[in-house]
C-alpha cells in the first residue's frame, strides 16, 4: 500500500449575524465544497525538467515549461536557483524557448539550445554578467551539448542531409519567377518519415566540435557515411568516444551498435567493442581509465533490457557490472573520485537512484513512493533531481548524495494551482492473473470519495507496449476523479520495471495473456466495493488503444470505450509505421510467409464480435500508428451497425502536440463515457 496524506484544503465559511434584540443562536456552519482539478486546470499546469547543478553545487538551472494560450503552444524558459532555495530567477526571456542546459567546467557558463527567429542554435549565457551569444547558425537543431575538459571547445550532434540522390534527374530550367511544384522524394531506405518531423530527407547524425568562445563553423569529426550516437569527451580533451552501427545493412541492425574512440588530431576511429547486440553511451571515468556503458547481447527478443558494463579506456578487460535489472540503466554518471557510477532505474512504478561501485554489486539510493524523471551530480556530491508522486506534479529537489533521505524542495511550480483542490487517493493493487502471475497496479479513487458509494470506473491503459505506468502525478487521472470516476492503471505483462522474464511475457504474443492481466485487475478493483460494475470504461493509446480494441472484441463488461492511435491490422501496419524493422520483429515470420500469424494478434480479426459501444480517435499526421488503421476498425463497426465514433485530430502526429488538443482528447473521453454512463 502506498500511504498518502490528505492534500486538501478546506475552507470554511464563517457568517456573523446581528440583531437589535441579541446574538442570535449558534449554528454549525458547514464546510464550502472542496475545488477540483477541472479543464480550466490543464493549460494553467507547468513543469520542471532537465537540472543542471552547477560543479560547485552551488546553484542549479532548469527548464520551466508552460503553456503560451496565445499560440497554444508549449514555451520553455531557463531558471535558475540557488541550493538553498533563494533566489530563483529567469535567465532566459520568455519570447524564446530554451533548453538542454549544460555548465561549463568552471561553473561560470551556461550552453544551451535556444529557438529564436524561427531555428534552434547553441548559445553561452554567463549568468553572472546576463552576456548572451548565439554561437552556431546550423540548419538543423543540435542536441547532446558537452563542454571539453578545458572549456574551450562544445561538442555536440546534428543531423546532417544527404545531398546525393540514389536516382538523380536534372528537370528544365524553371522561367524566372515561376512557380513549379516540390520535386518528388526519391526513396531508397526502410524509413522515409518520422513521426514528430513528417518526411525527412536522407540525413545521418554527425558530431561537431565548436569554439566555445567565438562560434562560428562547426567542426565535424565523423565521416559522414554512418550515424553516431553519444558523443562523450575523454578527460585529456584529446579524443571523443561515440556509439554507432557502422555496417551497410544499418538499416536491418536491430540495434547491434559499438563503441568507437576518435581521436581528434588524426581523426583515426577505433572500435572498442565487438559483440553481437547494442554497446551505448560511453561514461568515461574521471581518470579516463574506464569506461562505463549500457548494452545487451542479442538474443533476438521482442524487446531488451539492457545492462551495465564497464571496461578499460583501451576496450579492453569488458565485464558485465550491473545486471538482471528491472529496467535499462538511464543517466550514468561518474562519481567525481571515480568510484563508481550513478543511474536511474525504473522498478515496480517508481524511479530510483542507484549506485555501482567499479569493485562491487549496485545498490539502490533512494527510497520512496516517487518517480525521478532525472538528476544531476555536482562534484561536493549535491543532487539535483526531478521529482515527482501521486498528487505531487514534477518538483525539483535536492539532497546530499550520501544523505539520500534529507530532500528539500526548491521549485514547486503547480503549487499555485494544486492548492486548495480535493485529489483522488490512490492505492496499490497486487493482484494474480490466470496464470498466476502477480501483476501491480493502482486504483484512484473518486476526489469527493466515500465508501458507502459506488462509482464509475476507468480502465487506463499504458502504451508502449514496452513502457511502465508510475506513482507519478497524471492530471488526466485526478481529472477523471475530480468528475466522480475512479481510474485503474496496471502494469501488464510486457511492461517494463519487471525485469526481462516479465517483458517476455508477449513474445510473439501480443496482444495475448497481458489481455488476462488487464481483467484480472478489473477484478481486483471491483473487490473493493465501491466500483459500479454497470459502469465500466476502457480507454487507451497507441498499445493501450491496441489492447483496448482487443477487448472490446473479447469481452461486453464495460458500458463504453475509446480506442486511440490503435494498431488493429498488424499485416497492414508492419508497412505503413515509421518504425517497421521493429515491428516486423514482434513476429516469428513475415507476414507474406505467415499471413495467419498476423490475423490472430489482429483486433480486426474480431470486430464482429463487438458489443460495446467504442470510439476511434487518432491524429490525422500520425506516423506511428497510421490513421489508416483507425479508419479500418472505424469502418468495420460502422458496417456492422455497431455505435461507433471517429474523432479526427488535425496536424497532429503520435503525441499531440498542441495543448487544445490534449485538452480535448480528455474532453472527447469523458464526453463519450458520460453518452454511455448507466
Amino acid at each position: 500500500m502506498f500511504p498518502l496524506k490528505p492534500f486538501l484544503t478546506v475552507f470554511l465559511a464563517l457568517s456573523l449575524t446581528f440583531s437589535l434584540s441579541g446574538p442570535a443562536p449558534a449554528q454549525e456552519v458547514p464546510a464550502a465544497t472542496p475545488r477540483r482539478l477541472d479543464k480550466g486546470t490543464f493549460m494553467e499546469m507547468e513543469s520542471v525538467t532537465n537540472p543542471a547543478i552547477s560543479p560547485d553545487g552551488r546553484q542549479i538551472v532548469f527548464t520551466r515549461t508552460f503553456v503560451d494560450k496565445m499560440t497554444d503552444r508549449y514555451r520553455s524558459t531557463l531558471w535558475i536557483v540557488e541550493r538553498d532555495g533563494s533566489r530563483a530567477r529567469e535567465l532566459t526571456g520568455q519570447t524564446y524557448s530554451a533548453r538542454q542546459p549544460v555548465w561549463s567546467p568552471d561553473g561560470k557558463r551556461l550552453a544551451f539550445v535556444a529557438e529564436r527567429d524561427g531555428s534552434a542554435q547553441i548559445h553561452v549565457l554567463t549568468p553572472e554578467t546576463g552576456d548572451l551569444v548565439q554561437l552556431t547558425r546550423v540548419e538543423q537543431e543540435p542536441s547532446d551539448l558537452r563542454w571539453s575538459p578545458d572549456g574551450k571547445q562544445l561538442l555536440f550532434s546534428m543531423l546532417v542531409p544527404d545531398p546525393d540522390s540514389p536516382l538523380p534527374i536534372k528537370l528544365p530550367e524553371a522561367p524566372k519567377g515561376a512557380q513549379w511544384a516540390k520535386p518528388a522524394l526519391v526513396i531508397d531506405r526502410m524509413v522515409w518519415a518520422v513521426d514528430g518531423q513528417g518526411q525527412i530527407p536522407r540525413t545521418k547524425r554527425q558530431v561537431f566540435v565548436l569554439d566555445a568562445r567565438l562560434g562560428g563553423t562547426p567542426q565535424r569529426i565523423t565521416d559522414g557515411k554512418y550515424s553516431y550516437d553519444d558523443p562523450e569527451w575523454s578527460p585529456d580533451g584529446r579524443q571523443v568516444y561515440v556509439s554507432a552501427i557502422r555496417r551497410d545493412d544499418w538499416e536491418f541492425a536491430r540495434g547491434d551498435s559499438e563503441i568507437y574512440v576518435i581521436t581528434l588530431a588524426t581523426r583515426e576511429l577505433r572500435a572498442l567493442t565487438d559483440r553481437r547486440g547494442r554497446d551505448a553511451q560511453p561514461k568515461v571515468s574521471p581518470d579516463g581509465k574506464r569506461i562505463a556503458y549500457v548494452g545487451y547481447d542479442q538474443q533476438k527478443l521482442t524487446y531488451h533490457i539492457s545492462n551495465l558494463y564497464l571496461m578499460n579506456a583501451d576496450g579492453s578487460e569488458s565485464r558485465l557490472w550491473a545486471g538482471e535489472l528491472p529496467s535499462s540503466p538511464t543517466q550514468v554518471t561518474w562519481a567525481r573520485d571515480g568510484s563508481g557510477v550513478y543511474f536511474l532505474v525504473e522498478e515496480r512504478g517508481t524511479a530510483q537512484l542507484y549506485f555501482a561501485p567499479v569493485n562491487g554489486k549496485a545498490r539502490r539510493i533512494t527510497e520512496g513512493t516517487h518517480v525521478l524523471s532525472s538528476f544531476s551530480l555536482a562534484g561536493n556530491g549535491q543532487v539535483a533531481a526531478i521529482r515527482s508522486s501521486f498528487r505531487e506534479p514534477a518538483s525539483l529537489v535536492t539532497f546530499p548524495v550520501s544523505r539520500p533521505g534529507e530532500v528539500q524542495v526548491l521549485v514547486d511550480v503547480n503549487a499555485d494551482v494544486l492548492t486548495g483542490l480535493a485529489l483522488g487517493e490512490a492505492e496499490e493493487l497486487r493482484f494474480r492473473s490466470s496464470d498466476g502471475l502477480e501483476i501491480q497496479g493502482w486504483l484512484i479513487k473518486p476526489a469527493d470519495f466515500d465508501p458507502a458509494k459506488k462509482y464509475p470506473m476507468v480502465l487506463w491503459i499504458h502504451g508502449g507496449p514496452w513502457s511502465m505506468y508510475s506513482v507519478a502525478f497524471n492530471w488526466a487521472f485526478q481529472n477523471f476523479a475530480a468528475e466522480g470516476y475512479a481510474v485503474l492503471y496496471t502494469n501488464p505483462r510486457g511492461s517494463t520495471g519487471y525485469g526481462q522474464a516479465f517483458v517476455n511475457g508477449i513474445q510473439y504474443a501480443y496482444p495475448g495473456k497481458d489481455y488476462d492481466d488487464l481483467m484480472a485487475g478489473v477484478d481486483a478493483a471491483l473487490a473493493r466495493g465501491f466500483i459500479d460494475e454497470r459502469n465500466m470504461f476502457v480507454c487507451g493509446g497507441s498499445g493501450g488503444g491496441v489492447l483496448t480494441a482487443w477487448i472490446v472484441g473479447h469481452t461486453d463488461r464495460f458500458a463504453a470505450a475509446a480506442s486511440m492511435r490503435p494498431v488493429v491490422n498488424w499485416h497492414s501496419f508492419v508497412g505503413t509505421t515509421d518504425g517497421p524493422v521493429t515491428w516486423y520483429d514482434q513476429f516469428e515470420k513475415y507476414p507474406w510467409e505467415d499471413p495467419q500469424a498476423f490475423a490472430v494478434r489482429s483486433p480486426l480479426s474480431y470486430v464482429a464480435r463487438v458489443t460495446t459501444p467504442t470510439m476511434l480517435l487518432t491524429g490525422e499526421a500520425d506516423l506511428r500508428t497510421p490513421i489508416g488503421q483507425t479508419e479500418e476498425y472505424y469502418r468495420a463497426l460502422k458496417m456492422l451497425g455497431k455505435p461507433t465514433l471517429l474523432v479526427r485530430v488535425p496536424e497532429e502526429f503520435h503525441g499531440f502536440r498542441r495543448p487544445s488538443h490534449q485538452l480535448a482528447q480528455q474532453l472527447y473521453l469523458q464526453a463519450w463515457f458520460g453518452k454511455y454512463r448507466r
